[in-house]
């Protein structure tokens, strides 16, 4: 993403280079952040590969890597709470992705709109959302 700091308003990259030269780390991760494209609000981090990132750049419907099942996510398989994507963008040093998206639903596994729901409030950490489903609806457990 170097070559584009002193870019011009409407000069590019292209796509296939930028991903080719991601810094995925030793895992083959790199860290995507979810936001609502239309209202701003950032819903979730997570994890993508080279093969959850051209996934969800063909089928415009994000998919990310699980760390813990070791497998493709699609966010919304098993919960119908899909990300549609609206748009990517990549920081500056190209190590983090933003991920633009209409959220059906609560993008968190505890049934809130948004995974950052933990807000510190002086010598605490207060909950400030509730969840919209309950997670045994949302997943069927």
């Amino acid at each position: 993403m170097k070559k584009s700091e002193k870019f011009k308003l409407g000069e590019s990259l292209p796509l296939a280079e930028v991903l080719d030269n991601l810094p995925f780390n030793a895992d083959g991760l790199i860290p995507a952040i979810a936001q609502q494209h239309d209202t701003g609000e950032v819903l979730m981090m997570a994890w993508m590969n080279r093969v959850s990132l051209d996934e969800t750049l063909e089928k415009g419907r994000v998919c990310y890597w699980s760390r813990s099942r070791q497998k493709l996510w699609r966010k919304g398989e098993s919960s119908g709470q899909v990300q549609i994507l609206k748009d990517m963008r990549f920081d500056c040093d190209g190590d983090t992705i933003l991920l633009l998206v209409d959220q059906t639903g609560p993008a968190c596994h505890t049934g809130r709109r948004t995974c950052f729901y933990n807000a510190v409030r002086g010598d605490k950490v207060e909950v400030v959302s509730e969840p919209l489903i309950d997670p045994e609806d949302l997943y069927g457990k």
